[in-house]
This record gives C-alpha cells, sequence and structure tokens, in this order.
C-alpha cells in the first residue's frame, strides 16, 4: 500500500522511479542517455523552482522568501495586526485576507466575537486587505478559490494552509512570521529537503482522500520521514485524482509535520481555475526530465483501504476493516494509551461501545477544510439517499467548507438529500475541528471528516470530568456509518451508485458580501476596538544571566498545542493577551499558571526596582547558589522568570498563543528533547523566547527547581555552540549543558531584544 524508500530517488520524465544507490546513476543514463549530476537533479523538483523565485538571498541554502499573498481568520488576525502596528504598520504591502471562521458564534463570549469582526472589517479598510464575513467560507476553501495561483506562495496564520493541489506552495506558521511579511521583512528557513510522494494506480469505490492521507500519515508521522520537508505529489496516480480528491489529501499533509507541499499540475486543476474564473491562475507545473529527491513514498492508490484513525492522533490508524475484526484489542490499546494522554485524569472508556459484536459512534461530522468540499458532501448525499440516520443517540450534521458550495448542494438536491436522512446542514464554520461547535456528550465517540483529534480537542475538560473523543474518517465512511445508524462501516460496503456531479462556482456570494479594497489603504478609518481587545504587555530585553524556576514538566511522547493553550471555549479571549494566559496549560497543568504568576512576580520588582530580589523567600536559596558561580550577578542584570520542560512540544496548529501566553506569564524559556514543528519553536523565538534543547534521558532537573544559566546574553551574541546551566539550590550547584539549535542572525535579535515587537520598534 505504501513504501518509504529508505535512500533518495531519481524520478525520469515525471513516471519511472530509481532508488538512490550505487548503481542509480548508470541506471539513470541508461533511461536518458545523459551523465546524471545530483545537486542538478536537486534542483528540477517542483518545490526547488517556486522557493527560488521567491528567494531574496540570492543564497539558495539559506533561504529568505516573500510571500505572494497572506490569509488570516478571527482567532489569529487581530493579534497579528496589533503586533504589526506596534510596529509602525502603515499599509498591507501584499494581499491579506481576513476570514472569520473561527470565532463565528457570535453568542459565545458575548460581544467579544463580534467586536474581533469589526476590528477586522476595519483594518481591511484602513490597510488595504480583503474582509471575509462569518458564515461565508472557512479560510482555507476560500483561499482554494479566490487566492491560490500557480507557482505562487501564501504565508498563512493556521497550520492547516495547504493549497499545494492548486499548484501554490502554502505555509502555515505562527502569527509573527506574517507580522514580518507586513512589515516587509522575509521568511528565513534553510533549503528543506523534498520528498516525492509518488502515486500510482486510482482510488477503488467507497475510498475517499481522508484515507489516502490517513495511510499516509500513518506510515510517516511517527518516523519523522518528512519533518520539516517538502512533500511534492508526482507519479501516475495523480491524474486519476479529482481537484477536490487532490485537494483533500493535500490539506492533511499538515499532520505529518512537513513544512509544505506541492503538487503537479494538469488538465484537471486547469479546469479547477477556469470554474472559479481564474483561468490566468493556472500554471502548468512538473518536475524536470531527471529530478533527483531526498526520499520517496509510494503509494499504490488502488491498495488503500476506508481509514479510521482512532483517538487521539492522526498518526493511529488502521482500516476500518482492520478494526471491525479485531475491536476489543484495538480499543483496549487505546484505552492503555490514554492513560498516558489524559494523565488518568478520567475514566475513559471505548470497550462500551461494542454493542453485539459492532462499534456504535454517537456522532458524525463532515466539516471544515479537510471535509466541507462539495465531492465529499455529494458522495456522502449518495452513501445517504433514502436512508434514515435514526432516531437514536446517532448524529450527523455537515458543514459546507463555503457559501459558494453550500448553494451547489442546494441547487444539484444534494443538500435535500442528507436533510431528509436526519442529518442537519450547517454554515461554514471551523468550529467542530477545534472544539466551538458539535461538542459530544460525555464519554461519545464522534467521527469526523476533520483535521485533527487531539485530546480534548472536540471541547471536552478533564478538569470538568468531561470526557469524549474523536476518530477521524472519510465523509464517505461516515456515511456508510450514518446510513447503519451509528454502526461502524467502511463505505466500500456501499453497493449503490455515486453520481457524477457537476460543479458551477457563482462568485456573486462574494461580490455581494466581502469586502475588497482591492489593495487600496484609508488611513481615514478609524479601527474599531472592542473592550476585549488588548495590546500586548510590555516585554524586556535578554539580561546577562537568566534564573529560571521550572513550573511545569511534561513527560508524554508529544505534547500538542491544544494542551499548552486550549482551543474551543477559549477562542473569545484570542485578542486579549493577559485573558487568554490564564488558560495555559489549564488542560494539561492546572497549576501552571499559578506556579508562573508567583515567579513573574518576582521579575516584576527586578524590573520596577521596588523590591530586592532576596526579600522574595521562595528564590532566596537559588540566589544564593547562583552567587556562589557567579558573584557579580544581581539584580540588575539577571532575569527571573519560568521554563518548562516537555519531551516534544508544539504538535499541530500554528497558534503562536502557545508560545505567547508564556511569555506574557514570565516566560523566559522552554526546554526540550525536540520541538514536534518549526511553526512552535519558531513561535517561541518570535516572542523571545528561548528554544533550549537537552539529550533524550538526560534531565538533571525536576519541577519546581531553580535553573541558572549565567552569560546567557553573550552565549546568544557570539553563537555559542553549548550552554552552560546550574541547578541551584541550598549548598548545591549541578552543572549541565543545553543547546539552542540553528538560530539565524535576525532570530538572535529577536531572542535579545526580547520579542520581534521590540526587535522592530528599534530597528
Amino acid at each position: 500500500m505504501i513504501q518509504l524508500f529508505e535512500t533518495g530517488a531519481y524520478l525520469i520524465n515525471g513516471t519511472e522511479l530509481i532508488a538512490d544507490n550505487a548503481e542509480a546513476s548508470a541506471a539513470v543514463q541508461a533511461k536518458t542517455g545523459k551523465a546524471v549530476d545530483k545537486a542538478e537533479a536537486a534542483k528540477q523538483t517542483i518545490a526547488y523552482n517556486i522557493l527560488q523565485k521567491h528567494n531574496t538571498s540570492g543564497n539558495m541554502e539559506k533561504l529568505k522568501i516573500k510571500f505572494d499573498k497572506l490569509t488570516s481568520h478571527d482567532i489569529t488576525f487581530v493579534g497579528i495586526i496589533q503586533t504589526a502596528r506596534a510596529s509602525g504598520l502603515t499599509k498591507f504591502p501584499v494581499p491579506y485576507v481576513l476570514t472569520n471562521c473561527h470565532n463565528s458564534l457570535c453568542a459565545v463570549g458575548g460581544t467579544i466575537n463580534e467586536d474581533d469582526h469589526m476590528f477586522g472589517l476595519t483594518c481591511a479598510k484602513k490597510y488595504g486587505g480583503i474582509y471575509v464575513p462569518p458564515h461565508q467560507a472557512v479560510i482555507h476553501q476560500f483561499a482554494r478559490e479566490m487566492l491560490a495561483g500557480g507557482g505562487k506562495m501564501i504565508l498563512g496564520s493556521d497550520s492547516h494552509t495547504r493549497y499545494g493541489a492548486l499548484g501554490t506552495m502554502a505555509m502555515g506558521e505562527g502569527g509573527p512570521e506574517l507580522v514580518k511579511q507586513l512589515l516587509n521583512q522575509t521568511y528565513d528557513i534553510p533549503m528543506p529537503e523534498v520528498v516525492a510522494v509518488y502515486l500510482e494506480g486510482e482510488p477503488v469505490k467507497g475510498v475517499g482522500p481522508q484515507d489516502v492521507a490517513l495511510a499516509i500519515i500513518g506510515a510517516v508521522f511517527q518516523n519523522g520521514y518528512v519533518k520539516n520537508k517538502v512533500m511534492e505529489f508526482v507519479g501516475p496516480g495523480v491524474a486519476s485524482l479529482s481537484a477536490d480528491f487532490r485537494i483533500g489529501i493535500d490539506v492533511m499533509t499538515t499532520e505529518t509535520t512537513c513544512l509544505s507541499s506541492i503538487w503537479k499540475t494538469d488538465s484537471t486543476i486547469q479546469e479547477f481555475y477556469d470554474i472559479h474564473g481564474r483561468k490566468e491562475e493556472y500554471a502548468k507545473l512538473n518536475p524536470g526530465e531527471v529530478t533527483y529527491y531526498d526520499g520517496c513514498i509510494k503509494v499504490d492508490l488502488s491498495k488503500i483501504k476506508p481509514m479510521i484513525a482512532m483517538p487521539f492522533h492522526p498518526s493511529n490508524t488502521y482500516t476500518i476493516d482492520e478494526l471491525n475484526a479485531n475491536l476489543t484489542d484495538i480499543l483496549d490499546d487505546c484505552e492503555k494509551k490514554a492513560l498516558v494522554s489524559l494523565d488518568g485524569a478520567v475514566d475513559f472508556q471505548l470497550k462500551d461501545k461494542i454493542r453485539n459484536g459492532k462499534l456504535y459512534v454517537e456522532q458524525g461530522i463532515i466539516a471544515g477544510c479537510a471535509g466541507g468540499g462539495f465531492e465529499n458532501i455529494c458522495a456522502a448525499a449518495d452513501i445517504l439517499e433514502n436512508a434514515s440516520i435514526g432516531a437514536d443517540e446517532f448524529t450527523l450534521s455537515v458543514y459546507p467548507a463555503s457559501m459558494p458550495i453550500y448553494m451547489e448542494l442546494v441547487k444539484n438536491g444534494c443538500a435535500a438529500k442528507l436533510m431528509q436522512t436526519g442529518a442537519v446542514l450547517k454554515t461554514a464554520f471551523c468550529g467542530p475541528c477545534f472544539g466551538a461547535g458539535d461538542t459530544p456528550a460525555n464519554n461519545a465517540f464522534s467521527i469526523r471528516h476533520s483535521t485533527r483529534n487531539f485530546p480534548n480537542r472536540e471541547g471536552s475538560k478533564l478538569q470538568s470530568g468531561q470526557i469524549a473523543s474523536v476518530a477521524l474518517m472519510d465523509a464517505r465512511s461516515i456515511a456508510a456509518t450514518a446510513a447503519n445508524k451509528g454502526y461502524l462501516t467502511p463505505a466500500t460496503d456501499f453497493d449503490g451508485t455515486f453520481q457524477h456531479y457537476q460543479y458551477f462556482f457563482d462568485k456573486k456570494i462574494y461580490e455581494n458580501r466581502v469586502f475588497d479594497s482591492k489593495g487600496v489603504a484609508d488611513e481615514t478609518v478609524e479601527i474599531q476596538l472592542g473592550p476585549n481587545i488588548k495590546d500586548w504587555p510590555a516585554m524586556v530585553p535578554l539580561t546577562e544571566n537568566l534564573l529560571l524556576k521550572v513550573v511545569s514538566e511534561i513527560h508524554d511522547p508529544v505534547t500538542t498545542t491544544d494542551e499548552l493553550i486550549p482551543s474551543g471555549e477559549t477562542s473569545s479571549y484570542r485578542s486579549n493577551p493577559l485573558g487568554l494566559a490564564e488558560f495555559t496549560l489549564s488542560r494539561k497543568d492546572p497549576n501552571y499558571v499559578r506556579l508562573a504568576k508567583e515567579i513573574q512576580a518576582v521579575e516584576k520588582a527586578r524590573e520596577e526596582k521596588t523590591c530586592p530580589v532576596q526579600k522574595f523567600p521562595e528564590i532566596e536559596e537559588a540566589w544564593a547558589a547562583m552567587k556562589q558561580i557567579t558573584p557579580d550577578a544581581d539584580r540588575y542584570n539577571t532575569g527571573i522568570g519560568s521554563t518548562i520542560f516537555a519531551v516534544k512540544p508544539g504538535d499541530g496548529s500554528a497558534r503562536e498563543q502557545a508560545a505567547s501566553c508564556q511569555k506574557v506569564l514570565g516566560g523566559w524559556a522552554n526546554i526540550a528533547n525536540e520541538y514536534a514543528t518549526k511553526r512552535y519553536r519558531s513561535n517561541l523565538i518570535n516572542w523571545g523566547m528561548l528554544p533550549f534543547l537537552i539529550k533524550e534521558g538526560e534531565l538533571p532537573f525536576k519541577n519546581l527547581d531553580y535553573i541558572y544559566i549565567p552569560n546567557i546574553r553573550k552565549a546568544v551574541e557570539e553563537k555559542a555552540e553549548i550552554i552552560c546551566a546550574y541547578v541551584v539550590s541550598v549548598g548545591k550547584n549541578t552543572a549541565f549543558e543545553m543547546t539552542l539549535g540553528d538560530l539565524t542572525d535576525e532570530e538572535r535579535q529577536i531572542i535579545l531584544k526580547g520579542c520581534l515587537i521590540n526587535y522592530n520598534r528599534v530597528s
């Protein structure tokens, strides 16, 4: 089904793979009649050529990228624009789209969410942007319909910013990276490796894009095969897939932890642009005659079966047939894994979902950027035609990804087919994906064609004793399960006919409702600031030395951004840095906020020079031990703050708040064995936090210990490879070493100056 090459690979004429081994050069020459140069062949990838066109450094090893367009949603754009305004923003230098698909339910939090929307509308007018009102489109569907272009690059403040199927290299990053673009700065990365995803064959009836995506994620996530790399989709199998099918695979590449994705393009994608009235945006993209890839994922589409990703990660994959055949064993294994993910906080059960030897689920959701596409919903309607979802616990909600899709479903009758079954059609909204809509009942099991199934992401609260869980599936198998009234069923069991529905895009909806400045800024517009929209608090530069208290110690194999700062009910506070910070680690470590604030009070006193540090008894012993190491350290040159340890933090969302909430509570650093994504590490750096690394298995400190790092400012300035630190307590100074990993010169300056805002204010 899926084969991972142990070496790189050559692709000849876009069709034939040759593994990189001792005979590879001769084999390539025999096929082409030309001698092979691996370095030159590596420049023939689609990814390399797009990156080269957008690189401003003149050095393809150290890229400085400027993007063509930017996009954000209403959980992220307020903080981004507030940061840019504080740094001198006067106009959006490139098209910037502000969508409103996350905080759409304005009843949540009183007027807070709608205040954010009005902030976005007035900023779009003042700075020359585009504003998409709530319920019109989810961020990524609008981008596909109205922004993507062949050979272009788009940066978005949402992790699932992926438009590779349309020939657009897109990346999801934390807000500060968009701030840099708004200030005419660059996105700085080393040249990423490029991995071929070689598709052959074609999917069997009943298999959808989520099935292919989950199969790939299951094969590559744990081993990090594509981490921070570009996935380039090639091979003869691409031609067998519709545009919607390719899009459905592409959006899920985020869950592999890759940097970005790109696909070869053809007449199918050309037709997509024609349908959307933007035929000029199509570009034919293919790899070169001889192209070298740093790795290869070979996928036989004909062997992919309906898949399910069990709680609590998209990589926890099985075929549905495998799950049904081994129900008790697999559910028991999931329960045991949950003991780690949930820290034993609740009694989590799955085996009680077995009824008469079958798995019963209480909820089905088809939604958002992954599931809400036209073809997914039409296929679900065909499966459910003349069926009933029943009058028991099971419910089914369907969220078309945009109003143009919704209108076409109404016109072609698919909406009626679904509603007649008892399913509910709702407007474009990302809520079910991050816990702000369709939260299941306690202990309920939800199957969803959406992007993630992390612990508590669907909206349950461990602190209240409430737990539910999500499995990811394709819309087709969700519909087959719904037709079977909640009993898990693969769509390959469907013996009916999938009709071919022609899609007609009507842009009048957007013309009537979307504000488009056409890039013209109106400086006379006054920005509308609701009472919940707050400026970022002042942040001090990095001091000569640091004294850090460990205030949380997390030993899960991976810590998600949802665990660092919960989604769902916290969304209404995303425009209020201090208000949101109260929720930091609330679902993982409820003591974090209190402990961080206690040590932050010491730092505030130090900054204000109102009280000698020695008068705070909680750090007096650590201070005394620290003075033995560097007697010249004092309250003027030694910053005091908090840090956390996590094995591998930052999997998942691009949300910068996972880092900024720690920062506004006095966090100076994270210590980790590895950072799960570039996005999270970049967020730490942009908020002036040190991304320390410590070797796996070496943990000389524990929670509530104090760590002293002398001469840290000098170490950052001089690019020290090793950072010397000490665990300090009464009569004890235990030395250990950390590193900071690779940092660009700009990243070092951001850390030294305290955060990106400070960096831009003084440079």
